[in-house]
């Protein structure tokens, strides 16, 4: 078939790759602009644009989706079908019906659950253990088009945003190709979604990633695997950011020792550092950075500093000086 295919980040890569060893003719690429990227803010193609330039492939990368001169453009493209994964731009009905068989979307959840632009990040930071992807066909309403196909993926207790998003981008590819074959060869189902099940997942930002210490242990670790690695989980220390990452939850299971000093942290201010580096205080099963949370404990194993790399907690710890660290928050 002819395709025409939407989309910007590295997410979308495995879906595109899998179009033409498959038999289908890329016959259009539709990305967003170049934008500024990297300490330097220079000026970079995204992702999809990248490897569309490297295979070929015609590439559109309109400011808006709407204006008439990029429609026209994506008319002459004659696709026979649109694919979306992840573009970044609400499509208007008239583009959505551009193509004979309509538009298909690859969508980074388990549809009715966690529509909206940022699924991956909200499914780990809510704490759900399933997550999956989804082919529906695309409507005006957000997310909300019937289901042609769904695969379900795991998410582990260490897992993050970064690890499940390209988890399941592979799985997604094979889902897409399979769907395509039922819909040329008119074998395709569509199944209306359970509109009253329906979550949201938004977009994510700054201000979403921002920690709470007084919630729970095993929430405030959910948030820093969640935004992980972009936004980046953050919090203050002495009125400066600083990115948390990599984190365990000490919520339970311990003994001895362990169990006596966990147990004394609950009365420690939410935010509170218990441990830094060998420094007495909370002794846990590996040294590093341990904070207090309204309940239990939080081992982070990396930090980023304003302006620098993300390192182990453990070097971060060895270039402050005694006492500098804490309490965040």
């Amino acid at each position: 078939m002819r395709i025409l295919f939407w989309g910007t980040p590295r997410f979308a890569l495995p879906s595109l790759a899998a179009l033409e060893p498959a038999g289908h003719e890329v016959v259009g690429v539709v990305t967003r602009p170049d934008r500024r990227r990297g300490r330097g803010r220079r000026p970079g193609p995204s992702p999809v644009k990248e490897f569309a330039l490297g295979r070929g492939y015609p590439v559109l990368a309109p400011e808006a989706p709407r204006a008439e001169r990029f429609q026209e453009a994506a008319r002459r493209t004659r696709p026979d079908v649109s694919v979306v994964v992840a573009y970044g731009r609400i499509l208007s009905r008239r583009l959505l019906d551009l193509p004979r068989l309509g538009s298909l979307n690859v969508h980074a959840s388990l549809l009715p659950a966690l529509r909206g632009a940022a699924p991956v990040n909200w499914a780990v930071a809510r704490g759900h253990d399933e997550t999956g992807a989804t082919v529906m066909r695309m409507v005006e309403e957000m997310d909300a088009g019937p289901v042609l196909a769904q695969v379900r993926a795991p998410i582990g207790p260490e897992d993050t945003a970064s690890t499940v998003a390209d988890r399941l981008s592979e799985i997604a590819a094979p889902l897409l190709l399979e769907t395509l074959a039922e819909l040329e060869g008119g074998r395709a189902r569509e199944v209306e979604q359970d509109h009253g099940a329906a979550t949201y997942a938004p977009k994510v930002d700054r201000t979403t990633a921002r920690i709470d210490w007084t919630r729970d242990a095993r929430s405030v670790a959910n948030l820093i695997r969640g935004m992980d690695a972009s936004p980046g989980a953050w919090t203050l220390l002495a009125g400066q950011p600083v990115k948390l990452f990599r984190p365990v939850a000490l919520d339970g299971g311990w003994s001895g020792t362990e169990a006596g000093e966990l147990a004394g942290a609950a009365t420690a201010e939410p935010g509170r550092v218990l441990l830094a580096g060998g420094a007495p205080g909370l002794v846990v099963a590996a040294p590093g950075l341990v904070v207090a949370t309204a309940a239990g404990a939080v081992r982070i194993g990396e930090v980023q500093p304003p302006g620098k790399r993300r390192m182990p907690s453990s070097a971060w710890l060895r270039g402050r000086p005694p006492g500098a660290v804490e309490r965040f928050e």
